[in-house]
């Protein structure tokens, strides 16, 4: 079967449409013929090298989630879950691929009515806004910046956000088209890159949601209220200045905090839970996949080159 490997760490030249054995599932998976591949920022991220330390190595095939028909089952298996549209979780990478292996314990069953391409760019991201305002601890009546917020993860941030009573919903995002249509979905302020740009923004908040990471993070730290959350979801800008705890340090009389978050530290049966109750949204039309363009597997290194140039609204899902 075809698939996406990961040849040499950094731009999107590295990456090459490869040849490989199609997979035969061990005990407790099964095979999924994929009909929609979410690309997601972690997928960049690794593959410019930049998470050194975290095991990945050059040939890896990236993609962490798929959607189709299951097509064998493992021993331990269900036979029952042949032929059923699924969407999976492959782990930290083997998405990229026209037949793709996940273990039975993560996969979901689709909805009538919810697309293979809708489910890769809800399946993901959906949780992670889900969870990550929750580690926030928001609240209805808190005002919530999401910063980053073009991505399919801060998109679904400011619509949970918004359906759960946020006083104010405010976006960062580099350019005025994406924030009429990030207003469209629910955002009462859109901010630039910097934090500025709306002078009708609230001047703190609440809860903070952040997608980006990077150089500027500190400066997003200042915009917390007092007692204020600040939750790291993703890294796609790159990884925050080593000493970006002095900020709150500095500000130590506001109690504001900061945290990380993982959708790898909720439990299994909670995520699938929360996902199954969303793609059940998103087929009624309560939650939106937002999908900026469907692109043929072959071409995953310039789905990855145009997530470089910080174009993508929503998510670029690839097709076998």
């Amino acid at each position: 079967m075809r698939a996406v490997a990961i040849r040499r760490f950094g731009d999107p030249s590295g990456m090459a449409v490869t040849e490989t054995s199609a997979p035969v599932p061990a005990a407790g998976q099964v095979v999924i013929e994929t009909e929609a591949i979410g690309v997601g920022g972690v997928d960049a991220v690794i593959r410019r090298g930049t998470l050194d330390g975290y095991g990945f190595t050059e040939g890896l095939i990236p993609g962490s989630e798929v959607a189709g028909t299951v097509t064998a089952v493992g021993a331990g298996v269900d036979e029952s879950w042949t032929g059923r549209r699924v969407w999976a979780f492959t782990g930290t990478g083997g998405g990229y691929v026209e037949q793709a292996v996940a273990r039975v314990g993560d996969i979901v069953e689709l909805p009538p009515g919810l697309s293979p391409v809708a489910a890769v760019t809800l399946g993901s991201a959906a949780p992670v806004a889900h969870f990550g305002l929750a580690h926030a601890h928001f609240a209805p009546g808190d005002s919530v910046l999401v910063r980053g917020a073009a991505g399919s993860i801060g998109i679904a941030a400011v619509e949970l956000a918004v359906r759960g009573g946020a006083s104010a919903a405010a976006v960062t995002t580099s350019a005025p088209d994406r924030g009429a249509r990030l207003r469209d979905l629910g955002a009462t302020h859109v901010l630039d890159r910097s934090g500025g740009g709306d002078p009708a923004a609230p001047p703190s908040y609440d809860v903070i949601i952040d997608i980006a990471g990077g150089a500027e993070l500190p400066r997003f730290l200042d915009r917390l209220a007092p007692n204020g959350r600040f939750v790291l979801v993703g890294v796609v800008a790159g990884l925050p200045p080593a000493d970006f705890g002095m900020r709150l340090l500095g500000a130590f009389q506001q109690s504001r905090s900061f945290a990380t978050f993982s959708l790898d530290t909720v439990p299994v049966p909670a995520r699938d839970a929360v996902r199954a109750e969303q793609f059940a949204a998103a087929a009624r039309g309560e939650l939106h996949a937002v999908v900026h363009e469907i692109l043929p597997l072959e071409q995953a290194a310039e789905a990855h080159r145009r997530m470089d140039l910080g174009t993508v609204f929503g998510r670029i899902v690839l097709t076998p």
